[in-house]
């Protein structure tokens, strides 16, 4: 397996892999190809893939705020879960936020994702209950 930084390229994998592994896709927001494209263009090394020869077998975005490192988007084809790809793909994204300042990384997961709870657990994140997340979107209605 080989870890490399992502290129809009690479767009049509990152996509079809995100469906395969379940992850939500947006394409009309967040995951249209120009706004990835614009993320990558802003911070070029943060988005990192796994491939097994040409075929791409995982993907990780990282962001970051300037203070906070994010993992995001991180997912792994379903036939090759379980041989140390999402820990290594963590461990790509943090080295690449701490190359940016970052010192403190962050993962938010949903409640009931068990399965990444424990990834994140054992890559030494500790979980914290007391956090409510708020979020406004122009989209959201009241």
């Amino acid at each position: 397996m080989k870890v490399r930084t992502l290129a809009i390229a690479d767009y049509d994998q990152i996509v079809a892999l995100w469906k395969r592994a379940g992850l939500p896709f947006k394409p009309l927001g967040r995951d249209r190809k120009s706004a990835v494209q614009a993320q990558m263009v802003e911070n070029p090394d943060f988005f990192l893939g796994a491939f097994e020869d040409s075929k791409l077998v995982g993907v990780v975005v990282a962001t970051s705020d300037g203070r906070k490192g994010w993992i995001n988007r991180l997912a792994v084809d379903p036939d090759f879960r379980r041989a140390g790809i999402a820990d290594k793909l963590i461990s790509e994204a943090e080295s690449v936020l701490h190359k940016h300042g970052i010192r403190m990384f962050c993962a938010l997961i949903d409640d009931d994702n068990k399965v990444s709870k424990r990834l994140f657990k054992k890559c030494g994140y500790k979980e914290h209950r007391d956090i409510v997340y708020f979020r406004k979107k122009p989209s959201d209605r009241t």
